[in-house]
């Protein structure tokens, strides 16, 4: 056989279906661990595969999506990981026998990662590693990343993956809402971004949506890569038949998509959830005569592209003259560096929110202050910024130990800021770039300094070009700063800084980035001239500018640029910004924001996730005289209902709520010593638990967090949970309602088992149900009261429920 790679640039492949609800009818029984079946029933393994082959697959995937230590660990069989992994393989490739190729499947942990979760970038890495090792050792011939709903996850897998091997071909797959995002928030562009850059083959998504959800995730994708693409869609959504869930996509249904999905450049076809073999023989048919070479897109030559969690920017040819807020520096700023030394990250929020909506479409973060551990700092500002803005981040650090601490903080793909020609800066720095999947800012001096002629610096931008080839790193991801020098004291220099520009995108073909204010440092009306050479720059090429977007004249100079060089077309982000303003000769200074009372205070402290400044907010309200519960009830929660309304408009996330519930705990942990064991009176009584087969529990534990923060009495009885044991601690604790979830296809039946038997037993309480594959219609066939997609919704329903 041809290697994958070859492969699938002369054609289309298909890849099988579904494996776990084939193993639940063979014999997979509720509570056991699928992988487990490698040991000990490998017959029944070896059948699913053999029945895809024989349908026409040309891929197979390993038994082994739950094979991290994490998810084995819930069955005990931690201890036999690499066994299990191992003999996954085994069981693929003695049935493939050069049939088709072997895909080993990683699926996420069921924990999610570090400030989201608990779990910190370097151990979430390590149980992937531990995975891939076993893999990659058995033989696979590729690594297949499947459903993850934590970008940041799923980038720590590629990480992992390429840490064991740079040749293995690895897919990434994540799985989206159909609301066009994760569930933790993430667009497909930037997962498609994140992804490339840390190493994957191909780019994609699998399960939660059917074809034609599927086609519009991947077309959006393709804005933003030159990857091939993978499509693994549902057979629609699932729906319960006789007390089976059911998945109702016909095979003719999943094939009605091909001609598309291949003109989108998607290389490899397969199912997810409810597809057979009988689906996977309709594919195979259907391309038959819809075969066609592959063919790299070239529509991004050029641009640099960066993520974050929740947002994209590009950077380069064509692209809009990109603003990197600059405020988020130490340097003269007092507070900063008093919080840096702190530990706290109250300005980092505030700045990062403010420059975001004052236009900058990147972050530099800069924690140097003297005297404090930068690695750390970096870490926690990371974190931060990521939660309060959906740019991308600029790391701005000289520091590798710090760099390397941002970069495992991140969730997407961003900019290194910086390194310059020297080579102990190229050999420290551009490692760290290749192996995170970042972007750097080469710098136009070396050890002899800044050249004083264009030429000069033009040839260190050629080494560190060529260094970053040598490294693996593409042109695209190198913005060459070609250096702000003070016109004051060297006024010559600002032409040869243009001249650079010029020089450095028509020899070089590079992207280029300056920091903009520099110019006129030692001069009066320093804007004017900052604002004057800013706009010569963009005249000169200039892609990127180091900027503070709060000041006018260089947020005017920006937006006239962008007209005049028609980057803003229709001038629709000029008109926007200065609609009904009338014209004037001079720069209006806006009046100073109302001063908000110590109530609106508080909700804004919710709102932003402020969870360091909620404890002093709260001593200052008690020394107004506010009580307790005027506290929660005119403080903290208008903030939690803000949150849920920029939620319900995709304004929010879900990193962001849980933030903000975070803070308003930290507020209610203060609140609490003033009650004198006084309770804030329950809106209710919810009992919650994850059905008996079903071992995950993340969108559950959200679930309870929000319904405590909201007033509910909570009574989380855990995952796994059978019938018997809800029903009872429903009976113990007298709850108005009982909130049931399942992420898998295989145990949402469940529910409508419990739900069933409270009613038979005369337990009279509300009921809802949520999880990832769960819908309205599954809610109403099984009796459920409500249906939750998320979490926001469950405790906006809940109350609509029993009316408080």
């Amino acid at each position: 056989m041809k290697s994958f790679r070859e492969a699938i640039q002369e054609r289309v492949l298909v890849l099988d279906g579904a494996m776990g609800t084939m193993l639940q009818e063979r014999g997979l029984k509720p509570g056991q661990s699928p992988e487990g079946l490698n040991l000990t029933m490998p017959e029944v393994v070896a059948s699913v595969h053999r029945e895809y082959i024989e349908a026409g697959a040309d891929i197979i995937i390993t038994n082994s999506f739950g094979g991290s230590r994490f998810k084995l660990a819930h069955y005990g069989l931690e201890g036999q990981l690499a066994e299990i992994n191992a003999r996954a393989v085994a069981i693929a490739r003695e049935e493939a026998r050069g049939r088709a190729y072997v895909g080993a499947s990683i699926g996420p942990t069921g924990q999610f990662v570090e400030p989201v979760g608990e779990v910190s970038f370097d151990d979430m890495k390590a149980a992937f590693r531990e995975q891939a090792e076993a893999l990659i050792l058995a033989g696979v011939d590729l690594i297949s990343l499947e459903t993850f709903l934590d970008i940041k996850e799923c980038r720590a897998a590629v990480i992992a993956i390429r840490e064991v091997s740079a040749t293995i071909p690895v897919i990434a797959m994540m799985t989206f809402d159909d609301n066009g995002r994760s569930v933790l928030g993430t667009p497909p562009e930037a997962a498609a971004i994140t992804l490339a850059a840390a190493g994957a083959d191909l780019v994609g998504s699998n399960c939660g949506l059917g074809v034609d959800g599927i086609y519009d995730i991947l077309t959006r994708m393709r804005t933003v890569t030159g990857l091939p693409l993978i499509s693994q869609a549902n057979a629609g959504l699932p729906l319960l038949v006789d007390g089976v869930t059911v998945f109702p996509g016909t095979p003719q249904e999943m094939t009605d998509y091909h001609d598309r999905l291949i003109s989108l450049g998607v290389r490899v076809i397969g199912g997810c959830c409810g597809t057979t073999p009988v689906h996977i023989r309709a594919m195979k048919d259907a391309l038959a005569q819809r075969q066609q070479p592959w063919s790299e897109p070239t529509h991004l030559k050029g641009v640099t592209l960066l993520s974050s969690r929740g947002g994209w920017s590009a950077v380069g040819p064509g692209e809009k003259t990109a603003i990197i807020g600059e405020r988020i520096n130490p340097t003269g700023k007092k507070l900063y560096s008093q919080e840096l030394r702190e530990g706290k990250v109250s300005y980092i929020r505030r700045e990062a929110m403010e420059q975001a909506q004052m236009g900058a479409t990147l972050l530099d973060v800069n924690v140097g202050a003297p005297g404090i551990d930068e690695p750390a700092a970096l870490e926690r500002a990371v974190f931060c910024v990521s939660g309060a803005a959906s740019a991308p981040i600029v790391l701005d650090s000289s520091s590798p130990a710090a760099l390397e601490r941002g970069l495992k903080a991140a969730d997407g793909k961003v900019l290194i800021n910086s390194v310059s020609g020297e080579a102990k800066s190229l050999s420290r720095v551009l490692p760290l770039a290749k192996k995170y999947g970042a972007a750097v800012i080469g710098l136009t001096l070396d050890a002899k300094g800044i050249p004083d002629t264009a030429e000069g610096r033009l040839a260190i931008a050629r080494r560190i070009r060529n260094a970053a080839r040598r490294r693996g790193i593409p042109d695209e991801d190198i913005i060459i700063d070609c250096l702000t020098l003070t016109v004051s004291a060297e006024q010559k220099r600002a032409a040869e800084t243009l001249r650079t520009i010029r020089l450095v995108k028509e020899k070089l073909g590079l992207s280029t980035v300056l920091g903009v204010s520099n110019i006129s440092f030692g001069l009066p009306q320093r804007p004017l001239i900052s604002s004057s050479f800013f706009s010569m720059a963009m005249a000169a090429g200039l892609d990127a500018a180091i900027i503070n977007p709060r000041e006018k004249p260089m947020m005017d100079a920006w937006r006239s640029s962008m007209v005049l060089l028609n980057h803003d077309l229709q001038a629709e982000v000029y008109i926007e910004a200065y609609r009904g303003e009338q014209t004037a000769t001079t720069t209006a200074i806006p009046p100073p924001d109302t001063p908000l009372d110590i109530r609106q205070r508080l909700t804004q402290a919710v709102i932003s996730g402020d969870r360091d400044g909620i404890v002093g907010l709260v001593e200052q309200a008690l020394a107004e005289g506010l009580a307790p519960l005027q506290i929660s009830n005119e403080g903290f929660l208008p903030g939690l209902e803000e949150v849920g309304r920029r939620f319900e408009k995709n304004i929010f996330f879900l990193p962001q709520v849980m933030q903000s519930a975070d803070t308003m705990h930290t507020g209610f942990d203060r609140l609490k010593q003033e009650m004198k064991g006084q309770k804030l009176e329950s809106l209710g009584r919810i009992l919650m638990a994850t059905v008996e087969g079903d071992i995950h529990d993340i969108g559950k534990n959200i679930v309870c967090t929000l319904l405590e923060n909201h007033g509910f009495e909570v009574f989380d009885i855990g995952k796994n949970v059978s019938a018997a044991t809800i029903i009872a601690k429903a009976r113990e604790y007298e709850v108005d309602a009982v909130g049931l979830s399942a992420l898998m296809t295989t145990t949402m039946s469940e529910m409508d088992n419990v739900i069933r038997k409270l009613k038979a037993v005369g337990v009279r309480t509300f009921t809802m149900v949520g999880g990832a594959v769960v819908t309205q219609e599954y809610a109403d066939q099984i009796g459920a009261d409500l249906y939750a997609r998320d979490a926001m919704e469950a405790v906006a329903k809940i109350k609509k429920l029993l009316k408080v």
